[in-house]
């Protein structure tokens, strides 16, 4: 006699996921289209059937802990092609929605991330903190749009009537940005560091994959590095997602995706070259080597000419952002409703990262054209948002950067998906 199964569904946990976008789950009828017709999906116990009859039943613990979920790239095709409805893609993006809200520790702020409603005290912590300091500099500079000269002897900006508009003045980068951000880089960190580990113990009680002729398994390491090599540098994973019949705008997808992450890496090293030209030319010269400490210092002196090659670098970055996100965006609006939903996770990223990009560039602007009454504002509204991109990461779509990355990584391992080089 076979053993007997009890199933306990979690209605409560339908109902949230159905809240965070996979409203359509009940309009499956199981005729397993989407996983024929996904792109990616492997051959062997493929998604996303499994995972919609799984939604079905409210069988929360088998759903939470499921790899699949991370190695869609949301493409679309299963929503578009379904008889029913009922977006298979979009109750994977939910699923990957509930996750960001509580793989991380501190499940508040995953709560808060998940609606506009929250954007407001996640939004106040860090305007009120720059609000605080803008207050305690404008009064000690007498001033709350200063201008400013070089002092070279002192290594500082003196305010002065007629000078330039100075961002790290008003927001000294010694005092104000750079203790706080290192601070919101370390909790970022935790949380990544917390998060990755319950996602790597869940996905190690599920079964192993083998497969008859491969290789010895490699190693988590390398795993990582082909990641990082073919799906994040290469994104092989987009591409794939992209057949004869895929349109203009997903085609463009994957070029804006690659474009917006070479945008951050251009203006990652762009902030690392200011910060270590600022702190080790500090630093040699409280060790008594100026003329090293000089030369340090005047690499990372900002505000940089706009000939400067780290400028140019900036600006280099700042373009492939904005045509990154011309791309998503435009993809994002011209979606088929009926077929594939944004929900408030994806306006949310975007629009974020809309405000880290146009701020950017028009405080640049507006300082050039020495408006202070419109620069300083525009550079406080920066802050906030790159606050709110770096300390609430591992628990925003942007937390896909992490997770997805580990997630194809263990999957390589066990030998879900094969290595880039064996495709």
């Amino acid at each position: 006699m076979s053993n007997t199964v009890k199933v306990q569904p979690d209605l409560k946990f339908v109902k949230e996921l159905q809240a965070v976008g996979g409203d359509s789950l009940k309009k499956c009828y199981q005729c397993a289209t989407c996983s024929v017709v996904c792109p990616l999906s492997p051959d062997d116990n493929p998604y996303p059937r499994k995972e919609m009859v799984w939604a079905q039943w409210g069988l929360k613990d088998r759903l939470v802990n499921d790899i699949d979920i991370w190695l869609c790239h949301n493409c679309g095709t299963c929503s578009d092609l379904c008889p029913r409805g009922a977006k298979p893609g979009d109750m994977l993006s939910a699923l990957r929605n509930m996750a960001y809200r509580n793989l991380a520790p501190l499940p508040i702020i995953g709560k808060l991330m998940s609606s506009s409603a929250g954007m407001l005290p996640l939004a106040a912590v860090p305007a009120l903190l720059y609000g605080i300091i803008w207050v305690i500099m404008a009064g000690k500079l007498g001033s709350a749009l200063p201008t400013f000269e070089w002092n070279e002897a002192a290594h500082a900006w003196n305010p002065v009537a007629d000078g330039i508009i100075v961002f790290g003045g008003l927001f000294p980068g010694d005092f104000t940005i750079d203790p706080i951000f290192i601070l919101v880089f370390a909790f970022m960190l935790w949380g990544f560091y917390a998060g990755v580990r319950n996602m790597l113990k869940a996905f190690d009680g599920q079964p192993k994959t083998f497969i008859v002729g491969r290789k010895e398994e490699p190693c988590f390491c390398a795993a990582l590095i082909d990641t990082v090599k073919y799906e994040i540098l290469q994104h092989t994973q987009f591409n794939d997602c992209n057949d004869d019949t895929s349109d203009e705008l997903d085609v463009k997808r994957a070029g804006g995706h690659k474009m917006l992450m070479f945008a951050f890496i251009a203006l990652m090293v762009v902030t690392g070259v200011v910060a270590s030209g600022h702190w080790g030319g500090w630093l040699f010269r409280t060790l008594g080597m100026h003329g090293l400490g000089d030369i340090l210092s005047a690499i990372g002196h900002t505000p940089m000419p706009i000939y400067h090659p780290i400028k140019l670098l900036a600006f280099l970055g700042a373009g492939l952002g904005v045509y990154g996100l011309v791309a998503l965006t435009k993809r994002r609006v011209n979606l088929d409703q009926a077929k594939q939903s944004s929900n408030w996770y994806d306006w949310y990223l975007i629009t974020l990262i809309w405000t880290i990009f146009l701020t950017g560039i028009g405080a640049f602007i507006f300082r050039v054209m020495g408006v202070a009454l419109l620069a300083y504002p525009v550079y406080y509204i920066h802050l906030i948002a790159v606050f709110m991109m770096l300390a609430y990461l591992p628990w925003s779509k942007l937390g896909h950067l992490v997770y997805r990355t580990v997630a194809l990584s263990y999957a390589k391992k066990i030998g879900r998906i094969p290595m880039g080089a064996d495709k």
